[in-house]
């Protein structure tokens, strides 16, 4: 039920990128009810704790607050692989997703782990999927998992992770009113296929630089 594919052109990206980062109108995140968890705080698993993890306490990164509605759940399955550089591309692939769901979903003032987490190309993408959330006026409620997550690090220093996404239990909601859509069905187009390029910064966070995406890919189904 949910979509990536947009069509907009690239001044109406560089507009939407400088809204979502300077603000958009509504309430601030910090000031979210208290039902709202703090999505990417237990990376690793689903987003729902409000604890830190022990990655996220550890290495010594001052990490924007995300938060995610109480009727939106991200599920990430095989964060733990044992090799502590891969868990860490992992964690900030984790954070980048929730992000994005964050600026469709909450409405606050601004948004800075969308820029936190992504960069480039990746960051106009992210900007175009947001707005084409807002320029129809709509929200989604639900669970997503991503699932078949696998890093690879490139010569470059540079890491690769593809992944996929199940939204077959998401549903469209109404920003406006609130109202839930739930007579639409899951299509094979909720099956999504993610090759996406991280790049470490100055300050050790995985920041994704470019991502590439196929709707109905038969490997996630």
């Amino acid at each position: 039920m949910r979509t990536r594919r947009t069509t907009a052109a690239a001044t109406a990206l560089t507009a939407a990128v400088a809204l979502l980062l300077s603000g958009c109108g509504g309430s601030d995140a910090a000031d979210a009810k208290d039902g709202d968890r703090i999505a990417g705080a237990d990376a690793g698993t689903e987003t729902g704790s409000a604890t830190p993890s022990a990655s996220a306490a550890d290495d010594g990164i001052e990490r924007p607050q995300i938060r995610l509605p109480s009727d939106v759940r991200n599920v990430f399955e095989g964060a733990r692989t044992g090799d502590a550089k891969k868990d860490a591309v992992l964690a900030d692939n984790e954070r980048r997703i929730n992000s994005i769901d964050e600026a469709i979903t909450v409405d606050a003032k601004k948004y800075p782990a969308l820029q936190f987490y992504s960069k480039g190309d990746a960051l106009m993408s992210a900007a175009s999927y947001i707005k084409s959330f807002r320029d129809e006026a709509r929200s989604f409620t639900g669970t997503t998992r991503y699932y078949d997550r696998e890093v690879t690090f490139l010569k470059d220093g540079a890491a690769s992770v593809t992944y996929c996404m199940d939204a077959t239990q998401t549903y469209p909601k109404d920003r406006g009113t609130g109202k839930v859509d739930r007579s639409v069905k899951a299509s094979p187009s909720d099956y999504v296929f993610y090759s996406t390029r991280l790049e470490r910064n100055s300050e050790g966070v995985w920041q994704t630089a470019t991502v590439s995406s196929t709707e109905a890919a038969e490997q996630c189904m």
